[in-house]
């Protein structure tokens, strides 16, 4: 239960903080947003401000910003529809009420036959039963709509959509969620060191070491300075770790220095399985010393971000020079199984790993396939470059072609991660 509590809030954390990035730049840059939600699914909970509907949904997974004039905000009127309207004092349409849900007092009952909410702003049809005369109303810049879940949005007039902002605020509109991403990781790594206590570095000093681990039981400490291992002078923690990997179940000599003294101790590192590597390696159950001053810490927060990046395109590229394989992928049920160990090690790892997936998520959504935010901002640059937009039907069909792979690519990888975790 504390894993799959665990995997909601940071899976939350990670899409709702993405999605603030969206949400915030459309705004500054004069779009619409006509509904910022959190969860999926039914609504529990909805307020509106300053033109937008801030929502709660039952399916605490993610959330949403819903932008207008963009493929994703559908909200086309059928004729036929029978809908309430409330109008003020000039008969000016103020709301449309599709929505058998709520109710709209003082409204006039109205049989929907045509609108227009994008450009001229007007809706037709007939008043009260009465199809003997065909009205049309004047609705106003600012007016909502009930949808039929109950949801109050605002219309989507063309000078708020998304295509009426200028093509650099289009772009950063498209680029703030993965940006949003790279901040959110760089203040959880250094939030993570100052939880840990400090910054792990390379020197060959031994930082925490594991109860009833191999460590302990041969007497390494805290602060010892690691001089040789095997016969081999070592100078890193990692020269150190990668010397005692080769000695799984068999017994090493390890001299250390303590308080001006060396003392030579004999340790038998225990095999451990290493995901990845081939057969087992040695640990002995100790971690490298802590640099524990706060610009240290700060620090952490930039470099480890940086470093993960790095790894991830090294990931990338390894498609292009080694071959796909799904194995390098990760899903949403590899990452429940990845969220299980995490939490199994303690809040600070949690944070760790919410700092390691925030990174991957925004290059991820970098990546040039469409539907993706790097796939907009493909559009964006061609569009710069040709000095005029696609066209929206070619956009939609590109963009449905980058769906239908990404369906395609979460069903495989799914089905890998639960053949790779669960059998």
């Amino acid at each position: 239960m504390a894993a799959i509590i665990a995997f909601i809030i940071i899976f939350g954390i990670l899409v709702v903080v993405h999605e603030f990035g969206h949400f915030y730049m459309a705004k500054r840059s004069g779009i619409l947003v006509r509904e910022f939600s959190i969860g999926m699914g039914p609504k529990l909970f909805a307020t509106r401000k300053n033109g937008t509907t801030y929502t709660i949904r039952w399916l605490p997974l993610g959330g949403y910003v819903r932008m207008a004039g963009m493929a994703d905000d559908e909200s086309e009127i059928e004729a036929g529809t029978q809908a309430t309207l409330l109008l003020d004092e000039q008969e000016t349409v103020q709301k449309i009420n599709t929505s058998d849900k709520v109710t709209t007092l003082n409204g006039v009952p109205f049989q929907i036959a045509k609108t227009d909410l994008q450009k001229e702003l007007w809706i037709e049809g007939y008043e009260s039963g009465d199809e003997s005369e065909l009205k049309r109303y004047s609705v106003s810049h600012d007016a909502t709509i009930v949808e039929s879940d109950g949801t109050e949005v605002q219309i989507a007039p063309v000078d708020v959509q998304f295509q009426s902002a200028s093509l650099i605020n289009r772009m950063l509109t498209n680029f703030a969620g993965p940006f949003n991403n790279f901040i959110l990781a760089i203040v959880a790594f250094a939030l993570f060191a100052f939880l840990n206590g400090g910054v792990p570095q390379n020197k060959a000093i031994v930082g925490t070491v594991m109860p009833n681990s191999p460590a302990q039981k041969a007497g390494l400490k805290m602060d010892d300075r690691l001089v040789k291992v095997a016969g081999k002078k070592v100078t890193t923690f990692t020269d150190f770790s990668s010397v005692i990997a080769k000695y799984p179940n068999k017994p090493v000599n390890v001299q250390v220095k303590r308080a001006k003294q060396t003392k030579s101790l004999e340790i038998t590192p225990k095999a451990v399985k290493v995901e990845g590597q081939k057969g087992k390696v040695g640990q002995i159950g100790v971690t490298a010393g802590l640099n524990h001053s706060v610009g240290a810490k700060l620090k952490y927060g930039f470099t480890q971000s940086w470093a993960n990046a790095t790894q991830i395109f090294r990931i990338l590229g390894s498609f292009l020079t080694g071959g796909f394989s799904l194995n390098k992928l990760a899903g949403p049920v590899g990452m429940y199984s990845m969220t299980t160990q995490f939490a199994s090690q303690g809040f600070t790892m949690l944070v760790y790993f919410l700092a390691f997936l925030s990174v991957n998520l925004g290059i991820m959504n970098l990546i040039p396939i469409p539907a993706l935010d790097g796939g907009k901002l493909v559009i964006n640059v061609i569009e710069a470059i040709r000095g005029k937009p696609i066209s929206p039907e070619k956009e939609g069909i590109v963009t449905l072609v980058g769906v239908g792979m990404m369906v395609v690519l979460m069903v495989l990888v799914t089905w890998n991660d639960i053949q790779r975790f669960f059998f």
